[in-house]
């Protein structure tokens, strides 16, 4: 029976040996395929987006900016730093930041989606309706708003108002007369937490 507990024991060490190394290996090749695969600027727009989901919006839309310096068409970089010049209240900036995006991809449903928000920061509420709608044509899915998972990892509790409900709540306020419009509500609209789709 020892001979037989013996070698039942080798073989598992053996077994819990290749398990290891076949772990070793794939995390390995996963790591290497990922990196193979990443272009200029993709390092630096990881980081910034990094740091934007932790709320560093200066710090993100340096290295948003740093990206683009590896490589001025990076959308997503330009995109990033849209976002985290809207939290940093410079709207000019970051509407410039998505035109250009725009003007890489006219067709991305989300930065028109961004565009949209931009200017409805900046109260050109028109121009933010045209782009909602444009938007919504381009890829319904992209305008469904936060995950479920994205709300449990930001720990947000209600569902926050998606460009679909924006834009119906924006033609219902044009609707009224001028002095019963409320386009916007700074304190409520302050909270809203920002996130990259």
């Amino acid at each position: 029976m020892s001979n037989n507990a013996s070698a039942d024991d080798r073989t598992y060490t053996l077994l819990k040996w290749i398990a290891i190394a076949s772990a070793v290996m794939l995390v390995a090749y996963l790591g290497y395929d990922h990196f193979r695969t990443m272009g200029p600027g993709d390092i630096k727009y990881v980081d910034g987006s990094n740091l934007f989901e932790d709320r560093h919006y200066d710090r993100a839309a340096r290295y948003f900016k740093e990206a683009l310096a590896e490589k001025p068409d990076h959308v997503f970089a330009l995109r990033g730093l849209a976002n985290a010049n809207v939290q940093l209240k410079r709207l000019p900036e970051a509407l410039s930041a998505i035109n250009a995006a725009i003007d890489i991809e006219p067709d991305d449903a989300c930065n028109f989606a961004t565009r949209g928000i931009i200017h409805d920061h900046m109260g050109k509420h028109e121009n933010a309706m045209t782009d909602y709608e444009r938007a919504i044509a381009g890829c319904p899915e992209a305008t469904e708003g936060m995950h479920w998972l994205d709300r449990l990892l930001y720990n947000v509790h209600e569902r926050p108002p998606t460009v679909v409900q924006r834009l119906a709540y924006l033609k219902a306020q044009m609707k009224l007369p001028e002095s019963q419009r409320v386009l916007r509500m700074p304190d409520i609209d302050d909270q809203q937490l920002p996130y990259e789709r």
